[in-house]
């Protein structure tokens, strides 16, 4: 069979063939089987120039995606599905960018880690549960994190939360509060609480009675609508618990109150 047209089409190149068939073939397809108009080809070339072509095209989609910032596998092949590229073909994609090092897992859980060290709040659990959502397998995020220290971070995110936190909560709700904060940014519960006694807070007892007093305003607004009495009492004294206050300031302040 005889190729009567090979037009570039935009990033592709369009091939037909005087036995009415047509396709769309990457630039690299065209240089290694040395196609060009007139070429006569076989029917085992044509399948072999099929097969190269989607391979190339899905290369190229893939490197096109890479060129923007690195990639995990797992991204490059959903990537490629979007595309409707076969499995088969994506199998051989991501191969063979392997072995080029366009792809590598653990380089970029490494780099990943290093960029989150650097620049964010987040303990080692929530940067292994990020990049497991990224396709990268647990032996791969144990290794990147083995050597890890992450004690800088913590120090600096509590001393964070506490400034957040230190004018509107009593000490007691404070140093829970803090601590809720760092399990929830990804740092274990032993070293929250480490993280929180490290600073050795001290209450403000001025600053506390500012905010009982506050409080216990709000409260009794809320709750003297549907209760009074001994009932209103006792609702306040366990909303006021709930907050972190020590029980003998609330039963001093209800008193006076």
């Amino acid at each position: 069979m005889k190729i009567t047209k090979l037009e570039k089409k935009k990033r592709l190149y369009l091939l037909e063939l005087d036995e009415a068939e047509r396709l769309y073939i990457t630039e690299d397809t065209v240089v290694r089987f040395f196609l060009s108009k007139d070429k006569i080809i076989s029917q085992e070339e044509l399948e072999a120039i099929k097969d190269f072509a989607q391979f190339s095209y899905g290369k190229n989609l893939a490197l096109y995606d890479l060129s923007f910032k690195p990639r995990t596998e797992k991204e490059t092949r959903d990537y490629l599905l979007k595309y409707d590229i076969d499995e088969t073909v994506i199998d051989r994609v991501v191969t063979n960018l392997k072995k080029d090092k366009w792809l590598d897992d653990a380089k970029y859980a490494n780099t990943f880690i290093e960029q989150s060290l650097a620049t964010s709040d987040k303990g080692a659990y929530v940067i292994q549960q990020k990049l497991k959502q990224k396709g990268i397998s647990q032996n791969i995020i144990e290794e990147a994190l083995k050597n890890q220290d992450f004690s800088a971070v913590l120090e600096k995110t509590t001393a964070k939360l506490v400034k957040k936190y230190q004018d509107k909560l009593p000490l007691n709700a404070l140093k829970t509060k803090v601590k809720q904060s760092l399990t929830t940014k990804g740092f274990s519960y032993q070293e929250a609480n480490l993280a929180v006694d490290s600073l050795e807070l001290e209450r403000d007892c001025e600053q506390e009675e500012s905010l009982i007093e506050r409080d216990l305003e709000k409260l009794q607004r809320k709750y003297s609508r549907r209760y009074e009495g001994y009932e209103l009492k006792q609702r306040l004294t366990q909303a006021l618990m709930r907050k972190g206050y020590d029980y003998n300031d609330i039963k001093s302040h209800l008193r006076e109150y």
